[in-house]
């Protein structure tokens, strides 16, 4: 499948994260959708702009008034906020009710904000899923970012007044190698999570390397038995966040 990003070999297992945040899917999908938006190229759907205007909720959410406040409960505010964003962003990536070009910003906005996976409140299960994050977050680079995204964000929840017709581009699909498990996660109750691991359905195989090509509205692994399928119902981060920054 011919695609416009680089090509990659992803290894198996959680890859350690230091640093700043990962923002090159950030950086280009964000100035396609600001070209886009000016351009009159993109104008979303409902869906996309609910999606955007509850993620611009997240980004613009103020900090909790607090008297007296110690520097650790600052910090553990502050790194709240960044995570009720990235869970915001993964429900409506995950909802699959957006265009495939607001899934693709959305989960470069996912991805950018990984670190904060299971920072301050760390997921209680043990089947619920792990990704290899730092254990201490960049915060003040995971802050930057919202000064970036605001503007964008309220574009796109503002972009489609009732009566517009929607207009949506596609987004440009993708393809990747990754040697490893892909597991299927549920969560049937508050605090309880589900995990299966996702095998082919020709011939067994669950750790690939699988060929997973995207196009932000189907998401299909390829094994090297050479049978391909998208009936593994795994969601777009299940899969997109094991991934290398593409």
């Amino acid at each position: 499948m011919a695609s416009g990003h680089e090509a990659h070999e992803a290894t198996p297992g959680p890859q350690p994260r230091t640093g700043p945040p990962l923002t090159r899917a950030l950086d280009r999908e964000a100035a396609q959708a600001r070209r886009l938006l000016a351009a009159g190229e993109w104008r979303p759907a409902p869906a996309d702009s609910e999606a955007a205007a509850a993620v611009l909720a997240r980004l613009t959410a103020p900090l909790p008034a607090r008297r007296g406040a110690s520097a650790g409960t600052l910090a553990t505010d502050r790194d709240r906020r960044l995570q009720r964003l990235l869970r915001t962003t993964l429900h409506h990536l995950d909802a699959g009710a957006v265009s495939p070009r607001a899934a693709a910003l959305l989960a470069a906005v996912a991805r950018a904000f990984l670190p904060w996976h299971a920072t301050p409140n760390p997921p209680g299960a043990a089947a619920a899923p792990r990704y290899g994050v730092p254990s201490v977050p960049p915060t003040e680079a995971g802050e930057a970012l919202l000064r970036e995204l605001v503007p964008l964000f309220a574009s796109l929840a503002s972009a489609s007044p009732p009566g517009t017709v929607p207009l949506t581009p596609p987004a440009e699909p993708w393809q990747v190698r990754y040697a490893g498990r892909f597991r299927r996660h549920g969560r049937p109750a508050a605090g309880v999570w589900t995990a299966e691991t996702v095998g082919c359905p020709a011939c067994g195989a669950r750790t690939g390397p699988w060929t997973v090509t995207c196009d932000w509205s189907r998401l299909s692994l390829g094994c090297p038995c050479g049978v391909v399928t998208d009936g593994h119902g795994l969601a777009f981060s299940e899969v997109w966040l094991l991934l290398p920054d593409l």
